[in-house]
């Protein structure tokens, strides 16, 4: 606290300096209720006909001095927490204090209402039109030098409130002392607190248009505390990137055409307990050593229940608090680049939940979500939807899709529940909905949002992909937006995932009344650009591991889930494996607690067990990674070809995959627990003899060694090789 000269004489007589002009009652009201549009016009410093006139809001204080110059000058006390009176100067000073007494001593600070408003006219304008592509940095809490002076501004986009203030662990939760101004027609309110810096907790008071006052945390909020704790916390990056490398050739191959193999990772129980900073000294060193060229992060923005596995966000712009801060998952994103891996995260548009102190009704009336209750709610998931259709909400999603890429380096934004976004009747009966302008079914906000988001992603981070979660057949949802598409780069494709499921797991003798479901997705495999995808949500809630939906013994359903996984990385698509899967881990995968990483104990797991498995995995991902038969030409139909697609007493699948080049690579699938000996293929003449580079049924995998050792020469464009049972074999030709 520092001490002032207070050698100002006292007035001679009662008025000599004047006293301030009594606010209005309604206006004084008002103020006191949090329910004033401009406090800056009450507040502060203003020119009166015997002076300047200063007043200040001060709840609690005994006393409010004002300080020019080193000297300081007693405010009277209105009552209320305002303190006000008159200086006899001829202008308002370009710097002045407050000196406020408490019963805890004295405090000098600056008055937050002698600023400027510290938010420029063409942020306004972009907010007001829906199109401020980097919304962060203009709503929110901004750490700042403004007018000279370090402090954080505030903003918020509240149309309908009549008054917002700032609360937080400076004012003891109480708002009264920093109501906030209207910036106008944008809806947004502002305010500069000086003296206010990183760490601080806050939140916004807002009192509705029906008078009911309650706290918000900040939709913008870039950290937050940790769950179940709600408030927002005022942040800055100082965090400096060592990807350059990485971010300058990402982009240099269109993804469609280049390996991808996704290894998805729920971050808060791939190894519980476990920070940002101490996932990056584990994680990318793993999935690197298995192969992997992507990891993909479930959901990573605040979310208030962790067994939402992050599905249900409150703070779409923090990441979790959970694991660190926003720069220390930087780090981790950092770490991943340089391990050579691209990271993919979670992207959740399509819903938000109710609670009371988010999104919500967010100024006390429906903002963020449609005021039609008919579109505002998700019959699923018991949370509201976004309103597609208002500009400042597509902004606000459209910037966080931004958001992710520019500041935290993320190479691809996974968009969750796409199809519930398109269709208005997504889970409703009839007279639930209403149809859009045509009659028809489809969501036609939603729609343009999308392509939107691409259009703008793909725009502004070359190099970046978006992926669909979509399981309809809406036509063009990784068709570019100025054919008419969606623009997705991706899409997961739900329809192979299905019904290759479905047949696996039907015991071999019965599999060839299903033979149709393992080539059906040839039909339409060319339609968009797929991600075959084996996600969290196959192996929950009651669904089974992967390998425990097999049939048979354990050796039996260890070898179907090799054979599958040789077929998945051969098929036309990229893949996508979840996390305890690359081990065959045989109990659902639980968030509480995690992979089970006990069995690849050497003290639990045999040779060839779970840990040829995992061997299984990497050799997969690196014998797919040099190959480019199967990822070059993965949206081509010209890049595969049918050698025996309609085997379905043999349980027997086998095709062809061809690079630009025309080099190819034959994939055979014995889905039958029986050897076949001298199984006869068609190959292409142009190869002295064919090569065994993969086998499922290897024994270093855990199989039973039934393997193709020498090269096979075909015979009139022929080979014989032997079929290990339950496994899939991999071979490629030897040049002429």
């Amino acid at each position: 606290m520092a001490l002032h000269d207070t050698s100002l004489p006292e007035p001679s007589g009662p008025g000599r300096y004047g006293t301030a002009p009594p606010l209005d009652p309604a206006d004084r009201g008002r103020l006191l209720s949090g329910a004033h549009h401009d406090p800056h016009a009450l507040l502060g410093a203003h020119p009166v006909p015997d002076g300047i006139a200063f007043r200040a809001l001060r709840p609690f204080a005994r006393a409010v001095s004002v300080v020019i110059d080193g000297q300081r000058r007693a405010l009277t006390s209105e009552e209320d927490g305002l303190f006000s009176g008159v200086l006899p100067l001829d202008a308002i000073p370009d710097a002045y204090t407050l000196l406020v007494s408490y019963d805890d001593g004295e405090h000098e600070v600056h008055d937050p209402y002698r600023f400027l408003p510290a938010l420029g006219e063409l942020d306004l304008h972009l907010i007001r039109e829906g199109r401020h592509e980097q919304l962060w940095k203009a709503l929110g809490a901004e750490p700042m030098t403004h007018q000279g002076v370090a402090g954080t501004r505030f903003t918020v986009w509240a149309p309908n409130a009549q008054g917002v203030r700032v609360a937080g662990d400076f004012t003891c939760w109480d708002g009264t002392a920093f109501p906030m101004r209207s910036l106008g027609a944008a809806g947004v309110w502002e305010l500069f607190l000086p003296g206010i810096g990183e760490g601080a907790r806050y939140k916004f008071e807002i009192t509705s248009r029906y008078g009911h006052r309650f706290l918000k945390a900040d939709p913008m909020a870039r950290a937050t505390e940790v769950p179940p704790a709600t408030a927002s916390v005022v942040t800055s990056s100082h965090y400096e990137w060592g990807d350059a490398e990485w971010l300058t050739r990402r982009g240099d191959v269109p993804v469609h055409q280049a390996p991808f193999s996704v290894y998805e990772v729920h971050l808060a129980s791939w190894r519980p307990g476990l920070t940002y900073r101490q996932l990056a000294e584990q994680l990318p060193a793993y999935v690197r050593q298995l192969g992997f060229t992507h990891v993909e992060l479930m959901p990573v923005s605040e979310h208030p229940f962790g067994g939402s596995w992050g599905y249900q966000v409150t703070g779409f712009y923090a990441p979790t608090s959970r694991l660190g801060t926003p720069d220390d998952f930087r780090y981790l994103v950092d770490a991943l680049h340089r391990a050579g891996l691209g990271v993919i995260m979670d992207w959740v548009p399509a819903h938000f939940p109710k609670d009371d102190w988010a999104l919500a009704r967010f100024d006390g009336d429906p903002l963020y979500e449609p005021g039609d209750t008919r579109r505002a709610e998700h019959p699923d998931w018991g949370t509201f939807e976004f309103d597609f259709g208002r500009i400042e909400v597509r902004n606000f999603l459209v910037a966080n899709a931004v958001y992710w890429c520019e500041e935290f380096h993320i190479d691809g934004l996974r968009v969750d529940a796409v199809a519930s976004m398109l269709y208005l009747d997504y889970s409703r009966d009839s007279g639930q909905w209403a149809p859009n302008v045509f009659g028809g079914r489809e969501d036609l906000d939603a729609a343009d949002f999308l392509r939107e988001v691409n259009a703008t992603v793909y725009r502004r981070v070359p190099g970046v992909v978006t992926i669909a979660e979509e399981s309809t057949a809406w036509d063009g949802v990784t068709r570019p937006t100025d054919s008419g598409g969606l623009g997705f780069g991706l899409k997961w494709n739900m329809g192979w995932m299905h019904d290759s499921l479905g047949y696996i797991q039907h015991e071999p003798i019965h599999r060839k009344y299903h033979h149709n479901e393992m080539t059906f997705s040839m039909v339409y495999a060319y339609s968009e650009n797929y991600v075959l995808p084996i996600s969290h949500d196959e192996v929950v809630h009651g669904k089974q591991a992967l390998v425990s939906k097999m049939p048979g013994d354990w050796w039996q359903r260890r070898a179907n889930h090799r054979a599958y996984l040789g077929f998945m990385w051969a098929h036309p698509g990229k893949q996508l494996l979840f996390m305890g899967q690359e081990f065959a881990q045989g109990a659902e995968w639980s968030e509480s607690q995690g992979p089970e990483w006990w069995l690849l104990d050497p003290a639990y797991c045999a040779a060839g067990d779970h840990r040829g498995m995992q061997d299984l995995v990497r050799d997969l991902n690196t014998a797919y990674r040099a190959a480019p038969a199967l990822w070059q030409r993965d949206t081509d139909p010209g890049g595969f070809r049918w050698v025996v697609g309609d085997a379905a007493d043999d349980n027997v699948f086998a095709f062809l995959r061809f690079a630009a080049d025309g080099t190819p690579l034959l994939a055979v699938s014995n889905f039958s627990p029986v050897v076949r000996h001298d199984y006869c293929l068609g190959v292409p003449a142009d190869a002295v003899a064919w090569c065994e580079t993969l086998n499922t049924d290897a024994a270093c995998y855990g199989g039973g060694d039934v393997i193709n050792p020498d090269p096979i020469k075909p015979e009139d464009g022929r080979i014989e090789l032997t079929l290990p049972p339950l496994a899939t074999v991999w071979l490629t030709p030897l040049p002429v």
